[in-house]
């Protein structure tokens, strides 16, 4: 288990990493969340410092109820393959046809011969269609 352990603790670090990029403070998540701003620099530290404390499920379930943390950023605690995804109460059908064309319109705009890898899809292309094709699922 403490090969897991660490995977969890280096994908904490990436979160902290991704959300001092996106000019997330940890003072608004502490503040969203209700986690006290001390406790989340446990889970977080700042880059080079220690090692991030394990974050129980209880500050995860406060983040994601909260959106404190964007769903994507704490997907990262999660295996490879799975993400957390929103679902809705109801389908609002014109919701999933925004999606279907959004997703549609973008993916035959990557297969344009001057696009990232021709009209081939590039590693890029394709994180961005994941991206939009979990949205998609995520509504229907």
């Amino acid at each position: 288990m403490s090969d897991a352990n660490e995977i969890v603790r280096q994908r904490q670090s990436a979160i902290r990493r991704e959300l001092d990029r996106r000019g997330i403070a940890l003072k608004a998540v502490s503040f969203d969340a209700s986690i006290p701003y001390p406790t989340l620099l446990t889970y977080f530290p700042q880059e080079g410092g220690r090692e991030p404390v394990m974050m129980p499920m209880s500050a995860v379930y406060a983040c994601a109820e909260s959106k404190a943390i964007p769903d994507d950023l704490l997907s990262l605690l999660l295996p490879t393959g799975c993400m957390i995804v929103r679902v809705l109460e109801g389908i609002d059908h014109d919701e999933v046809e925004n999606h279907c064309r959004d997703f549609l319109g973008t993916k035959g705009g990557f297969h344009h011969p001057l696009s990232e890898n021709g009209r081939d899809l590039g590693p890029n292309e394709i994180a961005i269609l994941n991206t939009k094709a979990s949205r998609l699922r995520a509504v229907a």
